[in-house]
């Protein structure tokens, strides 16, 4: 009978560590603090100039897919990063601000561009106190940028998210 419990235990909890991506949200890339666009201090972003979404200040050092799809575009100084997801949305994930003046220092790339990646997939990885160090802000810029090709984009724009598993963007195509 315990044979049994177990199990059941063990096919519990391996589920509840799997991120099932639901076809029309985008999960943290990061974890941290969740804050509207227009609370990031560079007004790209808090006029969504560059497309739609909210941002996270980011407190973990692993960066990952928001979603399911394919990493189409990994910046040279690795600071950002864009995905096509299979609807035709278009993502940016924009990691800190101003950190494109790092040149890629503080940034470890752990998937490679065109790479088709699930939700929760690191991408990046990032060392914090580098930047911090570097007077940048850590806000983390999460955009739909072809905002056209959705009918709906909702955020949550405030609390603590965890990366790969707390939904952040709610959208419909």
């Amino acid at each position: 009978m315990f044979d049994f419990l177990k199990k059941i235990f063990k096919t519990d909890s391996s589920t509840t560590n799997e991120v099932v991506a639901n076809p029309n949200t985008l999960v943290a890339p990061v974890s941290g603090k969740a804050i509207p666009l227009s609370e990031v201090p560079d007004p790209v972003f808090a006029e969504k100039l560059a497309g739609d979404g909210m941002a996270i200040v980011a407190e973990g050092d692993t960066v990952v897919a928001p979603a399911d799809g394919v990493l189409t575009l990994v910046f040279k100084t690795k600071h950002a990063f864009a995905m096509t997801l299979d609807n035709g949305l278009e993502l940016l994930v924009h990691i800190g601000l101003e950190t494109v003046s790092l040149e890629g220092e503080g940034f470890e790339q752990l998937a490679e561009q065109g790479a088709r990646v699930k939700a929760g997939t690191p991408i990046m990885k990032i060392d914090r106190e580098l930047i911090k160090s570097k007077g940048l802000s850590l806000a983390t810029p999460v955009l739909i940028t072809n905002v056209d090709a959705a009918k709906s984009i909702t955020p949550v724009e405030s609390g603590d998210v965890v990366a790969g598993k707390t939904e952040v963007i709610r959208f419909e195509v």
